[in-house]
């Protein structure tokens, strides 16, 4: 079994091999195989550019592997934009004793994943340190901005919908699941975004924000959210979606859906008129089939049994309202959520 070696990352004739062998010929396209110092591509107008680094473990999962994540992840970030993804590029830190034949695998899901997404990878870097076999990604991102287009996180507004594009915690769970060597059926739903998206903007869905829901799971992103706007976020237990196998999961090991990662899922907060019609648009996009409302957005007036926000803590904050997320429980209770606190699970993208 070929192996990667220190002389892969030398700049020599390993390194034009590596190159040359795996990468040039999964991601060959007119602008890559030019091979110079930077590429020179057509744009115009505002555009998004994002960055992300890679190092989940194992490099293979169930439903995807690192090479797929990372144009997912990258190419959602700028989605959440209101963006059209265009450009990749990519950096590879491959410790010595990578296996090779993996890696080629890596390429192919990248690849592969590129193209569904509709952007190419046009430029990239390659360096071999000493280790035990990783392998780490990063991918650069760029896409344009329509004019008419400004989703961003401080756009909600009030009796805005809160939407969640499918089901909490599967890629969490999967990551956990292949770590402990717990037998189950549950897959990562690592997918790019790009046809949900665009079908929201096509039919010129009033939509204010919308986010990923990645590391800190969905009550991290709307808290964030919730402090952007200086609104109430309230969600409904009951309609918050998650597949019965990872609810299990969660069951067993005393986790929450609600703080578990996924990398194929975005909410989107949109105005209450348009609400019905991006779900149906939702449901009918790839990767959006268990798509649900699941919340409201309202002013920021102190809601029943919540602690009103003194004026001290206003000015401590710079004089911005702080937001709050609600949660309604299945029992009809209420209760405050904040994020994440403490480390999650590391090393889940």
């Amino acid at each position: 079994m070929e192996r990667i070696r220190m002389e892969h990352g030398s700049g020599g004739r390993a390194t034009g091999e590596l190159i040359g062998e795996i990468f040039e010929k999964a991601f060959s396209n007119e602008t890559l195989s030019q091979m110079e110092d930077a590429a020179v591509v057509a744009g115009s107008g505002r555009i998004a550019v994002t960055t992300d680094s890679f190092v989940v473990t194992p490099l293979e999962f169930p439903g995807g592997d690192i090479g797929r994540l990372c144009i997912c992840g990258t190419v959602n970030d700028l989605l959440m934009r209101g963006a059209t993804p265009k450009y990749l590029t990519c950096g590879f830190i491959l410790e010595e004793g990578a296996d090779i034949e993996q890696l080629k695998r890596i390429a192919s899901s990248m690849a592969l994943t590129a193209k569904e997404a509709g952007v190419q990878i046009i430029a990239g870097d390659t360096k071999v340190i000493e280790g035990s076999g990783g392998v780490y990604i990063n991918t650069t991102g760029v896409g344009f901005v329509p004019e008419n287009v400004d989703i961003k996180a401080s756009n909600s507004a009030t009796e805005d919908v809160i939407i969640v594009s499918g089901n909490l915690g599967d890629h969490h769970a999967t990551v956990l699941s292949q770590r402990m060597e717990i037998k189950n059926s549950i897959e990562s739903d690592n997918a790019p975004l790009v046809e949900m998206v665009g079908k929201l903007l096509k039919e010129n869905i009033e939509v204010h924000v919308l986010r990923d829901v990645t590391r800190g799971g969905l009550a991290t992103v709307l808290k964030e959210l919730a402090q952007s706007s200086g609104k109430v976020f309230e969600i409904e237990e009951e309609k918050l979606p998650v597949d019965p196998q990872v609810k299990d999961f969660c069951g067993l090991l005393g986790l929450d859906p609600l703080y578990m990662g996924n990398e194929g899922k975005l909410v989107a907060i949109v105005s209450k008129k348009d609400a019905e019609r991006a779900l149906e648009i939702i449901r009918s996009s790839r990767y959006g089939e268990h798509a649900a409302i699941v919340g409201k957005v309202s002013d920021g007036q102190p809601v029943t049994g919540m602690e009103k926000i003194s004026d001290e803590q206003a000015e401590n904050e710079g004089g911005k309202t702080i937001g709050k997320l609600i949660l309604k429980t299945r029992i009809g209770g209420r209760r405050v959520l904040k994020e994440l606190q403490g480390e999650g699970l590391p090393r889940i993208c």
